[in-house]
């Protein structure tokens, strides 16, 4: 029988690493605790764990930091766990390694469905993957469909390309906003299902039934070809 994936789980807050606990546990994962940032690449040499959510402010050695380190010589998943939601500190966190962000507060409902869509685009391809259905043309700000380029807005293009770039990674509708949006305080952040309507009719006569940008119930969605 194969093991649950182990989740590492680096926070300093008492009551906010026993609540992530009991949820990952209850979720059917396995889990360490740790509280200090200056303890984690030693507990790595002896644990292998699957995926590491980290708070980004702890004693001894902060999440960036530790990150950077960990880089050197692991490819581990990680979470960034921050209350810093400044767009300086999320591109950061993912400049020196860390492959999605949880803001504080979070919904423990959130926190797992990231935690799942981490570890399922983790794991290793069994089989090569097929010819891109989807393309991407930076320069010309294209997006083709089996070889026939999408009849976009500006807006919808900026916005797929976003999702196209991180398969499987959930994104929730202020991530978006930020990251697809030129002006996004002017922006209520349900234009984003409207724009993903769009994008879904317009992918329709490409790939008929077949859907490829997935809601992900009260937290946002993804992207990825089943």
């Amino acid at each position: 029988m194969t093991a649950s994936p182990m989740i590492l789980v680096v926070e300093d807050e008492p009551r906010i690493a026993e609540v992530m606990l009991a949820y990952l546990q209850h979720a059917g994962y396995r889990t360490h605790h740790l509280d200090r940032g200056d303890q984690v690449l030693a507990l790595l040499a002896t644990l292998a764990p699957d995926l590491m959510l980290l708070d980004l402010m702890l004693p001894g050695l902060d999440g960036i930091a530790l990150v950077r380190a960990l880089r050197r010589q692991s490819h581990l998943p990680v979470i960034m766990v921050t209350a810093r939601v400044e767009e300086i500190d999320r591109l950061l966190g993912f400049e020196v390694g860390a492959d999605d962000y949880l803001c504080k507060p979070f919904s423990p409902k959130e926190m797992i469905a990231r935690v799942q869509a981490l570890l399922r685009r983790s794991q290793p391809r069994a089989e090569a993957e097929a010819p891109a259905l989807l393309r991407l043309d930076a320069v010309a700000e294209r997006i083709y469909c089996a070889d026939a380029a999408l009849p976009l807005t500006p807006q919808e293009y900026r916005l797929f390309a976003v999702l196209l770039a991180a398969p499987g990674r959930i994104f929730s509708r202020a991530q978006l906003l930020d990251l697809a949006y030129r002006d996004c305080a002017t922006v209520f952040d349900r234009a984003i299902d409207s724009h993903i309507k769009n994008l879904r009719r317009k992918l329709a006569p490409a790939l008929g039934p077949r859907e490829v940008i997935h809601s992900v119930y009260g937290v946002g969605y993804r992207f990825e070809l089943n």
